[in-house]
């Protein structure tokens, strides 16, 4: 007899499971917003890291504005990507980003944190220091710099408290 038990198989809960009939209305409801974004806005732009996150965002504005597979809507993003780099992503992240905004003919602009660093206005408190906490001062002056009005952004409800009340952006 093994006295070790067997491991549960875990199964979502029936409530937590969602339906690509589901996924496809909030795909669509998130083309429209993206949509609406560059009808409403004068100077918008599409935060994009290269992250899992940023990655969901860049397809749905890409299947907004390029079309599936290039076959529909045949444009390109009317706004450009916006990255703030920390000066600490992998080679392969940074090559990834730059051929995918080829790819999609979409503008890219990157400001970077050492850039603000240079100008004193982010000090690291040690040289370890994180410099993600830092990246809203380079991001303040990159709106400033370019006159955004809206900026765009994606981020998983489930990483963040203030977030999990928000169904779609805030």
């Amino acid at each position: 007899m093994n006295s070790r038990a067997e491991p549960e198989i875990l199964r979502p809960a029936a409530t937590h499971h969602l339906s690509n009939a589901h996924l496809d209305a909030l795909e669509e409801e998130t083309i429209f917003i993206l949509r609406e974004v560059a009808a409403a806005f004068e100077r918008p732009a599409l935060l994009f890291s290269g992250g899992k996150d940023s990655l969901v965002l860049l397809k749905c504005a890409e299947k907004a504005f390029v079309g599936r597979d290039g076959a529909a809507g045949g444009g390109r993003i009317p706004y450009p990507l916006l990255m703030i780099d920390t000066g600490h992503n992998f080679p392969e992240v940074t090559d990834f980003r730059d051929a995918r905004a080829k790819e999609l003919q979409a503008e890219l602009i990157v400001r970077n944190v050492e850039d603000s660093m240079a100008r004193g206005t982010v000090r690291l408190a040690h040289p370890g220091e994180s410099r993600n906490v830092h990246q809203s001062v380079t991001l303040l002056e990159a709106i400033d710099e370019f006159r955004f009005d809206a900026l765009i952004g994606g981020a998983r409800r489930d990483e963040e408290k203030a977030r999990a009340k928000e169904r779609i952006f805030s």
